[in-house]
């Protein structure tokens, strides 16, 4: 079995150009667009915590600028940059699940300042190719409340399967919720994609 490809590198894959993005490391002076989407309400309404306040949001700033993939758990997180203009508009993580399993989890937040435009399905895809082709991933998850149907069609889109429905698996000030998992495979993504593709 192929073993992964040196995860701890991934920055040295970086910066990356999909179609209209490029996804590269936080920098330091990233902070200010970082935080003018993290501290939106409708940005946390289906991730289960609320937005972190001004001293949280400065030590999940700083550990998005640092990350790096060194064992199971840790995640890398990417600066989503528009092209047109240089401007911050969100971060897509991937997360190491398991190295034996060559599995990591997927997970993405734009701006709502910039919905609509198809600029998450384009990172996501972005980062799901640097997985599957450069990294030698196995398997890509996804998990999502349910109500969060724009999330749902973004992986749908992009060719990942709802492979579970979890019942009030999760509870969030009282309320309990339910989650989806998605997940594709290496091969269904490398069979439609012979060369690299932000989809």
């Amino acid at each position: 079995m192929v073993g992964l490809k040196e995860p701890q590198l991934l920055s040295s894959l970086l910066p990356r150009q999909t179609r209209r993005l490029t996804l590269r490391r936080f920098s330091a002076t990233d902070f200010e667009a970082y935080a003018a989407f993290h501290a939106r309400p409708d940005v946390y309404r289906f991730l289960y915590r609320d937005p972190p306040d001004e001293e949280e949001m400065r030590e999940q700033f700083e550990e998005a600028v640092v990350s790096r993939v060194v064992k199971e758990e840790d995640s890398f997180h990417f600066a989503v940059e528009r092209q047109a203009d240089g401007k911050l508009i969100g971060e897509v993580l991937l997360k190491l699940a398991s190295e034996e399993a060559l599995q990591a989890e997927l997970g993405y937040v734009i701006n709502p300042a910039f919905a609509g435009q198809g600029y998450g399905r384009e990172a996501a895809a972005g980062v799901v190719d640097l997985g599957f082709r450069h990294l030698g991933l196995h398997r890509i998850f996804a998990r999502l409340d349910t109500r969060n149907s724009s999330s749902a069609n973004l992986l749908e889109q992009l060719g990942f399967r709802r492979e579970a429905h979890l019942i009030e698996n999760e509870r969030f000030k009282g309320v309990w919720r339910d989650e989806y998992v998605y997940a594709l495979l290496a091969r269904e993504w490398l069979s439609r994609f012979s060369t690299d593709s932000s989809a």
